[in-house]
Order: C-alpha cells, then sequence, then structure tokens
C-alpha cells in the first residue's frame, strides 16, 4: 500500500505554527475549496482559445463543448470516488500508484507536474503581455518575473494565503462571466434596455450555413481544441487534502461539477454564438468575449476583458504552482522525487517542492522569449497532451481501485462512479479514440502533440521502471 502523505490539523493557529517536518497543515477554509472548485474549470483558455474553436465548428462548437464537459464530468466522479475514500495531496498519482503499481504513480505524477511548470511560463508571459500595455515602461519580462515571484511569495507563506488569494481570484472570475451571461442573455430575448445589438438572436445558431457550417467532423475538431481548457477541474481533489474536511469537500466539488461546466463554459459560449454571426470576423480579430461585449455598445470591451483575462491567468499561476508544489511533495512522500521536496515549514509550507517548481517554471520563461519556436515549441507540444493521458490513467485506476475499497473499507465510498464498471470503459474508450483522432490532425499540430507527449511519457515510464528494480534489488 502506498503511503500517503502526513496532514496536520492547523489548530494552532497563524501565530503558533507545528514543527518543521511536521507535514501540510489543514489551512484551507470551506469557502476556499468551494471557489477552487468552482474557479477551477474557468481558465484563461475559456477566453482565450474559443474563438479559434468558433470559427472552426460554427454554432457546433456548443456539442464540442458538450461532449468534452460530459468527459469531463465522468473523469471527475471516478476521480471523486477515489479521492472521498482517501484524499491526499497526490490524487490521482497516488491512487494509480497503489491501483495501477509504483511506475503507473511515479509516471503520471512527473507528467502532471511537468504540464504544470510549462503552463507556468505560457500564463506568466500573457499576463505580461498585458501588463507591458498598460505599464510600456516595464519590459515584458520584468512583468513576467514580478508576477512569478509575487505568487511564489504567497504560496512559500501558507496554504492559507494560497487559498485566499484564490478565493479572490476565482471570485473575479465566476462574477464576471456570469454577469457576461446575464447580460448577454438578455440582450439575445431582446429585453436588455440601452443596448442596440441588431446581430443578437437565436437565429445566429442556425443561420450563416447552419448549426454546423462545416459538417459534422468539425465538431470532433472542436473537440481538439477545447479538450484542453478544461484542465485544472481536478485541482480541489489535490487542495482538498489540506481542508478541515476533506471527504466532504471532494464530495461537495465531485457533485457540483455538472453545473459548473453547464454554466460557465455552455452558457457563456451559448451567450457569444447567439449575440454575434458565428462567421464575424470580430470573433477572429477581437476574441470571442471581447467581440461579444463590443457588440452591445459597452465602452472599453477590449479593456474590460483584458483585466478579466489578467485574473484568470494570475488564477492559473497561482493554482498551477500550487498543484505542481503538491504534487511534487506527494511524489517525495513516496520516494519518487527527492526528499527534501516533503519536507514542510513550521506552516505545513513544502518549500523546497514550491521554488524547485519556480525554478523550472522560470527557465521555461526564459526559453519562451530566447526560443519560443524551437526549445519553448517543443516543451509546449510535448506536454500539450498530458490532461487525456492523466484522464485516462484515472479511468485504469478506479477500475481497480474500487474493487480493493469495496474489500478493505466499504463506508468510504460515499462518492460513487455511475454505472460501474460500463461507464468507466466507455470513457476510458472515447478518450483514446480522441488521441487517436488527434493523430490526424495536422492543421492544428494535434499529431504532433501526442507523438511528442507520448515520446516523453515513454522516455519517464521507462525511468519508473528503471527505478523500481533498482529498489527491488536493493530490498
Amino acid at each position: 500500500m502506498t503511503s500517503q502523505p502526513t496532514l496536520t490539523k492547523a489548530g494552532n493557529g497563524p501565530g503558533e505554527p507545528g514543527e518543521p517536518g511536521s507535514g501540510l497543515q489543514a489551512g484551507l477554509k470551506n469557502r476556499h475549496l468551494s471557489m477552487i472548485a468552482i474557479g477551477g474549470v474557468i481558465g484563461a483558455g475559456l477566453f482565450v482559445g474559443s474563438s479559434s474553436g468558433i470559427a472552426t465548428a460554427g454554432p457546433g462548437i456548443l456539442l464540442s463543448y458538450a461532449l468534452v464537459g460530459t468527459l469531463v464530468v465522468f473523469v471527475m466522479r471516478m476521480l471523486g470516488e477515489m479521492s472521498a475514500a482517501n484524499p491526499t495531496s497526490g490524487s490521482f498519482s497516488a491512487h494509480a500508484d497503489r491501483a495501477l503499481g509504483p511506475w503507473a504513480g511515479f509516471s503520471i505524477g512527473w507528467l502532471y507536474w511537468f504540464f504544470w511548470v510549462v503552463v507556468l511560463a505560457v500564463e506568466a508571459t500573457a499576463g505580461a503581455k498585458i501588463l507591458e500595455g498598460w505599464v510600456p515602461a516595464v519590459p515584458q519580462w520584468g512583468w513576467a518575473l514580478i508576477v512569478m515571484v509575487v505568487l511564489t511569495a504567497t504560496n512559500l507563506v501558507s496554504v492559507g494565503s494560497y487559498g485566499e488569494f484564490e478565493f479572490w481570484f476565482a471570485g473575479i472570475k465566476v462574477v464576471a462571466i456570469a454577469a457576461f451571461i446575464v447580460v448577454g442573455g438578455l440582450a439575445v430575448f431582446g429585453v436588455l434596455p440601452g443596448v442596440h445589438s441588431d446581430q443578437a438572436g437565436l437565429s445566429n445558431l442556425t443561420g450563416h450555413g447552419g448549426f454546423l457550417p462545416h459538417g459534422p467532423g468539425a465538431v470532433l475538431t472542436g473537440v481538439l481544441l477545447v479538450v484542453f481548457s478544461f484542465m485544472g477541474s481536478e485541482i480541489p481533489t489535490l487542495a482538498a487534502g489540506e481542508s478541515e474536511d476533506p471527504q466532504r469537500a471532494v464530495t461537495k466539488a465531485t457533485n457540483s461539477i455538472i453545473w459548473r461546466i453547464a454554466v460557465f463554459y455552455l452558457g457563456s459560449v451559448f451567450v457569444v454564438v447567439t449575440l454575434l454571426p458565428w462567421d464575424s470576423r470580430s470573433i477572429v480579430d477581437l476574441g470571442s468575449y471581447v467581440a461579444a461585449l463590443d457588440s452591445l455598445g459597452i465602452p472599453n470591451a477590449g479593456e474590460v476583458m483584458n483585466v478579466i483575462v489578467l485574473t484568470s491567468v494570475l488564477s492559473c499561476l497561482n493554482s498551477g504552482l500550487y498543484t505542481a508544489s503538491r504534487m511534487a511533495f506527494s511524489l517525495g512522500q513516496r520516494g519518487d522525487a527527492p526528499k527534501a521536496f516533503a519536507r514542510t515549514t513550521r506552516r505545513g509550507v513544502p518549500q523546497t517542492a514550491i521554488l524547485s517548481s519556480v525554478v523550472f517554471g522560470f527557465v521555461a520563461v526564459f526559453f519562451n522569449y530566447k526560443f519560443p519556436d524551437t526549445v519553448f515549441l517543443f516543451l509546449l507540444n510535448s506536454s500539450g497532451a498530458v490532461a487525456l493521458f492523466v484522464w485516462l490513467v484515472i479511468c485504469f485506476s478506479q477500475l481497480r481501485l474500487r474493487k480493493i475499497i469495496q474489500a478493505e473499507a466499504p463506508e468510504k465510498l460515499v462518492v460513487r462512479m455511475w454505472l460501474y464498471p460500463y461507464l468507466t470503459w466507455v470513457t476510458a474508450a472515447v478518450i483514446v479514440f480522441v488521441l487517436g483522432y488527434m493523430l490526424t490532425d495536422t492543421e492544428h499540430d494535434g499529431r504532433t502533440t501526442v507523438l511528442l507527449t507520448m515520446l516523453v511519457a515513454a522516455v519517464v515510464v521507462v525511468l519508473a521502471v528503471v527505478k523500481q528494480r533498482v529498489v527491488a534489488r536493493r530490498n
């Protein structure tokens, strides 16, 4: 059985922290977990990446989001089942370790860590571009450095400070997108006073070439373009390990995933494609959400959206650093990473894991500025399909772990995957199909992404097998 990370209660208060190395502390409050769960499905990719999906699939992009959303709901249900029974900061990596073997936990844990340190560079650069536009006196690399340092400091203070920052970041995202849905919805149905949008209406769903202007196949292409914007849905299961009531936190996050995806993804994209014709040039030139706001006559729509995107970027950076460090901490606990990664400060912060993660993030930022079309492009593509690999591992882990939990502690199955094991197998088959379909996609670099990610994954698996054999010989 896999040893799980130590968790201590933060009952001493902020002025009386625990002893050094005493493990993670339960410093996240229920309101933190609730907002992390809600905000976790709203990434910057939703705001900046939906325009290419709309251009590719037209209004049919709604089907693409619905298909991926359904897939995520099933995967999160499986992960919720395992995490409610055994909450841990290692989440699916720790579950894979126990269900499939140490090689699986090692491999998927390091691939996931690799994904997030690359994301740190992507988001830091995106945020720096916005900030440089506001304050050009500071160079773009300077802004990237500033935001990385500030959020690193936040994570180093305590898990509570991470939770507080993420509470407000996620809160702003939630309020902004909820307001967008309400205002846009009223405009679509012609009941918003003071707004003259002659383009808005449900007719945009079927006009301009029909609901599927490029044919049914475009829906699958749309899936490839939107699938990665859902990465982050699993963060609540990692953060739950540092909450006061992990089982309740995981159960709540799992049960609410359906309405969160339905409202924030399908709801907001529905508003975009009904406010404007899908082939409107402004969607490509300005971005889908900016174009939608602009069509309502909202002044400074671009700047309003920049503020929202910047908030999403900072939220993603904050959560990315937290997530990478907790995965590194869990790998250290299980002997799959240097033992220093598993050490914590008096406040229960895995300082070495955080600093190591951010160092690699800085290196990736450097590559993004110096070698954007070579080294960084390789990093980006080779981590691009990790989300699908993580989801596939979750499926196989749940198939095995359900039997183990039922045999050892059936009372811990407070969250259950629907139609087990059939729906789990169907979900895994769909993920494999998506990966296979990506291999046929040369227009959007799908083939390159899958092949490079498989190459990196193969290297990591080989390292895992070698490590396992070395450990076996020593014992």
